[in-house]
């Protein structure tokens, strides 16, 4: 399971990978976490590339209530499956943007050993995620994400039985589609020398990044 993943590029940067009309202000943030607000890459009804600020923890269209425990992950295996995921998985899909993630090794408690995995350059990637829009019975909406996971390859497999599917660039496009019902051959692990890992310390309390970007302008939105 990951369930704790950075994201601490420019707006500058990640709008040069994922190519989104908007252009946001979010501070960049070394923790992103379960339950809180997350940036996700998703197609419009325009058929452009949209910038959203969605909650991270799935909650299924159908569900009456908002469970205490989000789904935040979707195992690849078996997400055309899952009643919670299958329709998400065939239409709704998105990206997250990202510069690493982090796992643990060990499993006694107060132990484990963390680990910040990311790209040897340090770059943008993206993970693969699913999205569903939810309205509760008093007229309430909420849209919420969850992030795909698949196999560990031989690097992550040292210290976790799972990784987060990661989607190239050159496949955002199909992934994206919504139209594309069947992207089985994309939930696979990332390439052995994809990721370099180092071992870390979680700082949960250290005060926020400074934001990267420039002053807001008209028609600029401010998030997080």
């Amino acid at each position: 399971m990951c369930g704790l993943y950075s994201f601490r590029k420019s707006v500058d940067e990640a709008r040069a990978l994922f190519k989104y009309l908007e252009r946001p202000i979010f501070a960049p943030r070394e923790y992103v976490t379960p339950g809180s607000p997350i940036a996700i890459v998703r197609t419009g009804l325009d058929h452009q590339r949209h910038f959203e600020l969605v909650r991270w923890g799935f909650v299924p269209s159908w569900a009456k209530e908002i469970q205490p425990r989000p789904l935040i992950n979707a195992r690849s295996e078996t997400v055309y499956e899952k009643p919670s995921f299958k329709n998400a998985i065939r239409r709704r899909r998105c990206l997250f943007p990202t510069d690493g993630f982090y796992e643990w090794e060990g499993d006694v408690p107060g132990k484990k050993r963390p680990y910040f995995i990311h790209r040897p350059d340090n770059g943008l990637f993206a993970f693969g995620g699913i999205w569903e829009h939810w309205q509760s019975a008093d007229g309430s909406e909420l849209e919420t994400a969850a992030m795909l996971t698949t196999d560990p390859n031989l690097l992550i497999a040292t210290i976790h039985d799972r990784s987060p599917v990661v989607i190239n660039p050159k496949d955002f496009d199909r992934w994206l589609d919504g139209a594309e019902e069947n992207v089985r051959d994309l939930l696979k692990p990332p390439p052995d020398d994809y990721f370099t890992m180092e071992p870390t310390v979680i700082a949960r309390n250290a005060p926020p990044l400074k934001p990267k970007n420039s002053p807001p302008s008209s028609g600029q939105m401010g998030l997080f």
